[in-house]
């Protein structure tokens, strides 16, 4: 939810924002960062706009070219204005790809390149669409419905790419329904897995595997999961980020299994595989496998090894395999920006002290941190000092400035980053300070467009603050859905406490028999297939799963 505009000097830029066309809503948004609505204040001011009567469009596409413009020395932004009012452009794409074109052609400007490389005058009829896009289905390698993607990828290069998004996906599901029928019944066939193991044994798995999750079809189509939004259908802050995120999975299902690289995975963790690759995969659509390494003190090789192993073994291919350290520099980046849209400021609390200010054992009133009003400039510095390794660990944190009279905990000030001294597994020595779950697991499934951000029920309360950072920082936000989690009762489903047993020698290891670790019941010959036939026989909906363990048995000798 945007934060509410409360100074009068913000009232003042809503209401200017307004003479231009822009609605309530849409005027509050502009004014949030202070760089681009400082911005557009100047456009404003400097062309007289507020006496042009101008429409709403041509209002949102100047809050674009404030926002896209942000690099732009004045003489290229003036120009960027220019071909906005005179109505070259008409789409924030277009404003979009004026901003990224006149950062490498300063002016004065070469008319024609820029309209041809802007969409200037594009114009093509629906009759015309679907016939170009016809001809490039019929010319194209594409052999199915799981390349459609890559299809949409390359009308984006060409002239096509100025279409209506929406419009050109409909066209080239069109053709391809008409050269390879209906999605359902090619999503309907079992995808091969991309690698075969040597042994027989491992191919019967995996055989099994792809019969259980082909069988399971009604999963996807009824209850939690059918009710699902469709892609493009979550809401956001601008339009624009919508159209970007449609152009960049072309309307496809993107799902994201990202583990905790700190143990090895449980039977619980079955269902998270079942769901984010199997719903991706019945879409037709992709499932990222993100391991979430923003912790070193908890994170060992063999760990990233054995998930991507245990995966590949219950018979699903990661469409990627990513790592939310592949993104360290530019989350930092959007901490920076965070704080310097006085949204986040960095803490010197001690943990006692966070905890008191939170209400403490008596659940009293909450109380600002002292450190909440410090400038932006400051926190700036003590951000920056945190990352050269000024601070100890626990002498300094992130927190993002939230809504301390929120009735939800999760929105109280929650910790950015924090100062860990470890080295990590991949960036080494580079860092000093680690972005937070909280912080990392929104952006991330941000910047790889996921459609469906599906998690657990005890992440409902972290829906607020994942939508409020998206927004915070205005960019693309998935939407978060709950499902409940599977419990086999009379087992051990904490990694912390399998590790304590590991390590304390009540157990011969991770793939103890008596465990039920995913190891632990390859080891014991539990086929593959049998562990997602009696996921998907359970259904997915936002209820706990608490089963006990001889139905899991039963199901186990059932598939023998």
């Amino acid at each position: 939810m945007p934060p509410k505009a409360t100074s009068a000097e913000t009232e003042e830029l809503i209401e200017l924002f307004k003479t231009i066309g822009l609605t309530q809503s849409k005027a509050a948004e502009a004014a949030k960062s202070p760089k681009n609505a400082s911005i557009l204040k100047d456009i404003i001011e400097k062309n007289s706009l507020s006496e042009k009567n101008l429409d709403e469009k041509t209002g949102v596409l100047l809050a674009a070219v404030a926002v896209q413009s942000s690099k732009l020395e004045e003489a290229e932004r003036d120009y960027a204005v220019s071909a906005v009012l005179d109505g070259r452009l008409k789409s924030t794409d277009q404003v979009a790809a004026a901003s990224k074109y006149l950062e490498s052609h300063p002016t004065p400007v070469e008319e024609a390149d820029f309209n041809k490389q802007c969409g200037v005058g594009f114009s093509i009829s629906a009759a015309e669409l679907v016939s170009q896009v016809k001809e490039y289905v019929a010319s194209s390698t594409a052999t199915g419905w799981a390349n459609l993607g890559v299809v949409i990828g390359g009308l984006k290069s060409t002239e096509l790419r100025w279409a209506n998004a929406l419009d050109l996906k409909t066209a080239v599901e069109a053709a391809f329904t008409e050269k390879f029928g209906e999605k359902a019944a090619a999503a309907s066939k079992p995808k091969a897995p991309k690698k075969e193991a040597a042994t027989p044994k491992h191919k019967d798995e995996t055989e099994q595997a792809n019969a259980a999750a082909s069988s399971s079809k009604s999963v996807f189509t009824e209850g939690f999961l059918g009710r699902l939004h469709k892609p493009g259908e979550n809401p956001q802050i601008h339009p624009h980020l919508r159209e970007q995120h449609l152009a960049a999975t072309g309307g496809l299902v993107y799902t994201r299994f990202p583990p905790e690289p700190n143990g090895y995975l449980h039977i619980g963790h079955s269902k998270a595989i079942f769901v984010n690759f199997g719903y991706a995969a019945y879409h037709g659509g992709k499932c990222y496998l993100r391991f979430d390494d923003t912790n070193p003190e908890a994170e060992e090789g063999r760990y990233f090894e054995s998930i991507l192993e245990t995966v590949r073994w219950l018979g699903f291919e990661p469409w990627k395999i990513t790592y939310s350290s592949d993104y360290f520099d530019r989350l930092y980046d959007l901490a920076v920006e965070l704080i310097r849209r006085d949204k986040a400021y960095v803490c010197h609390c001690t943990a006692e002290e966070m905890y008191a200010n939170r209400g403490g054992d008596e659940r009293g009133p909450r109380k600002a941190c002292a450190h909440r009003t410090r400038p932006v400039a400051e926190s700036l510095a003590e951000f920056e000092k945190m990352k050269n390794g000024i601070y100890k660990p626990g002498e300094a944190i992130l927190r993002m400035k939230q809504d301390l009279e929120s009735g939800n905990t999760m929105m109280w000030d929650l910790v950015a980053y924090r100062v860990l001294t470890t080295p990590h597994h991949r960036t080494h020595d580079k860092w000093k300070i680690y972005p937070t779950y909280d912080f990392t697991h929104c952006l991330c499934d941000s910047f790889e467009n996921i459609s469906h951000s599906l998690c657990t029920t005890e992440f409902i309360a972290s829906r607020e603050s994942y939508e409020w950072l998206c927004d915070a920082l205005e960019v693309y936000k998935p939407r978060q859905s709950e499902y409940g989690r599977l419990n086999v009762t009379g087992t051990i489903m904490s990694k912390r406490k399998i590790l304590k047993l590991v390590n304390e020698h009540y157990v011969n290891g991770w793939d103890d028999p008596r465990l039920y670790t995913l190891i632990a019941l390859r080891r014991r010959g539990v086929p593959p297939g049998a562990i997602l036939s009696f996921v998907s026989s359970l259904g997915v909906s936002t209820a706990a799963s608490n089963i006990q363990v001889v139905r899991f048995e039963q199901a186990v000798r059932q598939s023998r």
